[in-house]
């Protein structure tokens, strides 16, 4: 699979990702444009997010089999197709449901990650999925900025209007270029939809890296979910603008992703997962100076958040290389499990993370960071050698089968 390839797929993750957050910025366009209360703009959101998450569970197994070209086509036309209902949306109910089919549609990003790993050697894995990461950054960091500026021109629909047109084109173009795969799976749907709970029972590497998403995940959530109670409270007195300004330093994860990629090529996950939950760790202690406000406080907000985004993420690019790496019949299933976990996870998170606030203040969020890291620290440190012997063992066998369709892949 050469660059442009990969390119053009970092693009479609991109896209993918950012139908999820853009309508997060329009939610006042919305309201003032459809004469509805804000609250009620906000369901939008909600139900596209609803729409991903069940898109995450009921499709993307589906991925193993059916050929990926004509499904991520398909997956992205439906996406264009919902993107120009909701632009076209006379209320609020049909504006939810097309939000709904939206999210549900728009899971191309997790049906590109096991496509490209089929497609290149154990010893690109990691900077391609490195490089998809990078994408997927790209497209939530920029889909707010993009709905919220052009919303503010052109009204609410502008941005729905002008992502459908996005959708449509790139479903052509990746008609023509990605290429022909023969899928891995003749299981019938229900056993597909069924395989990602025996794979979490049967596969300890799986596991291992559902649980260190899970809890990064988690702290990782605790902290943007309270951050903006912290910049907002009489810390700081600052308006919700500050948060965005530090959430737009999280661009710099986008150069890191890749590099983190050649290092899971070079290492292995295990060093790449160490080093990272170490840097969950060390964000934890340079957040918790963020509680004494003023500048050095805000300072330390930066510096720790940035650490936290880029372990974050580059851990999910070492675990990923971990999973695919267990079945290339099954990456489609792994990858349901594994993303079903890490946003569990991240749910689970939020919801902590503001109760811990509510009794111990941000200095409290800070150390339900350190406690998570800590307990994937203990877990990736008792990982018996077996596991790891095993995850090898997967590893091998898989190489030999997988090169002959590479091979003819990237001929095609």
């Amino acid at each position: 699979m050469n660059r442009r390839t990969v390119l053009l797929l970092a693009v479609t993750c991109a896209v993918a990702v950012g139908n999820i957050y853009f309508p997060q910025a329009i939610g006042p366009l919305v309201a003032s444009g459809l004469h509805v209360s804000p609250d009620a703009a906000a369901v939008v959101v909600t139900a596209t997010q609803i729409g991903y998450t069940a898109g995450t569970v009921l499709l993307v197994p589906l991925g193993d089999r059916l050929p990926h070209r004509p499904f991520l086509v398909t997956l992205l036309a439906l996406t264009g197709l919902a993107l120009l209902a909701a632009g076209c949306a006379p209320a609020l109910p049909p504006l939810v449901a097309a939000g709904a089919v939206v999210g549900l549609t728009t899971v191309g990003a997790q049906i590109v990650g096991p496509l490209a790993a089929g497609l290149v050697g154990a010893d690109r894995q990691g900077a391609v999925l490195g490089t998809l990461l990078s994408g997927s950054t790209g497209g939530m960091l920029l889909a707010r900025a993009f709905s919220g500026t052009l919303g503010e021109w052109l009204g609410w629909r502008a941005p729905y209007l002008v992502a459908a047109v996005v959708a449509l084109l790139l479903a052509g173009v990746l008609a023509f270029t990605v290429p022909t795969t023969a899928p891995s799976s003749r299981q019938r749907y229900a056993a597909l939809l069924s395989e990602p709970l025996r794979l979490l029972r049967t596969e300890p590497g799986l596991r291992r890296s559902c649980f260190y998403q899970a809890t990064v995940f988690a702290g990782f959530s605790a902290v943007w979910t309270c951050l903006a109670l912290l910049l907002t409270g009489p810390a700081y007195g600052l308006d919700a603008r500050a948060v965005g300004m530090i959430a737009l330093v999280g661009a710099a994860t986008m150069l890191c992703t890749p590099l983190a990629g050649r290092l899971v090529d070079r290492h292995g996950p295990d060093p790449v997962n160490l080093v990272c939950l170490l840097g969950v760790l060390v964000s934890a202690a340079v957040l918790t100076a963020g509680s004494r406000g003023g500048a050095l406080g805000l300072a330390a907000l930066v510096v720790g958040t940035l650490l936290l985004d880029v372990t974050m993420q580059s851990g999910m690019v070492a675990n990923q290389v971990r999973v695919y790496a267990l079945r290339s019949d099954a990456r489609s299933r792994l990858n349901t499990a594994y993303m079903t976990c890490a946003y569990l996870g991240g749910s689970a998170g939020s919801w902590l993370g503001v109760r811990v606030w509510s009794q111990a203040g941000w200095r409290g969020v800070c150390a339900l960071v350190a406690l998570l890291a800590v307990l994937a620290l203990v877990r990736h440190l008792l990982a018996p050698r077996t596991a790891k012997d095993g995850e090898r063992r997967h590893r091998a066998r898989s190489e030999p089968q997988r090169a002959p369709s590479v091979a003819s892949d990237c001929h095609e």
